[in-house]
């Protein structure tokens, strides 16, 4: 029984696929919401391998729907010869309808962008965590290092002094 716990317990604390680090450099994240894939099997094996990159994508409303471009899952050397891999295709995603209506306002009426944060599973199944954001000038950029390096030192400070 115990080896099952530990089991189960390291698959939980591994889901994550993909991370955006650049997208919290370049905005400030006021929202985020959690978003279901549409995607294909090649895709989902891919994801499995950690063949991801959401470092160039974003996230576009077209006719109501949500969707992320520019996403890159590179596809295994093994995928099937009968499928095709597209590996920077538009992907579906799924929000429920009042996530979406919220969305719609804030990017059409706001000026606020849609980022992707990170990929992760939810009991087996691809979900993207999307940032409502809003762009940050240099001097923004600029002040969050220096606070950031002033947190450290004062950390410093406080464990030797």
């Amino acid at each position: 029984m115990a080896g099952k716990k530990s089991k189960k317990n390291k698959k939980q604390a591994d889901n994550n696929i993909a991370q955006n680090r650049q997208a919290t450099h370049e905005f400030f994240i006021e929202d985020q919401f959690e978003a279901g894939l549409v995607l294909e099997g090649w895709e989902v094996k891919s994801l499995r391998e950690g063949r991801v990159q959401l470092k160039e994508s974003y996230i576009q409303i077209h006719r109501g729907e949500a969707w992320l471009q520019g996403a890159h899952i590179s596809p295994l050397l093994s995928a099937s010869t009968h499928v095709n891999p597209i590996s920077i295709r538009k992907r579906k995603l799924l929000l429920h309808r009042q996530e979406l209506n919220k969305l719609i306002g804030a990017v059409e009426r706001r000026g606020y962008t849609l980022v992707p944060l990170s990929m992760y599973w939810v009991r087996g199944r691809a979900k993207l965590k999307i940032g409502l954001a809003k762009g940050k000038k240099l001097h923004d950029k600029r002040a969050v290092a220096k606070d950031r390096d002033w947190q450290r030192d004062k950390a410093r400070i406080m464990k030797h002094g």
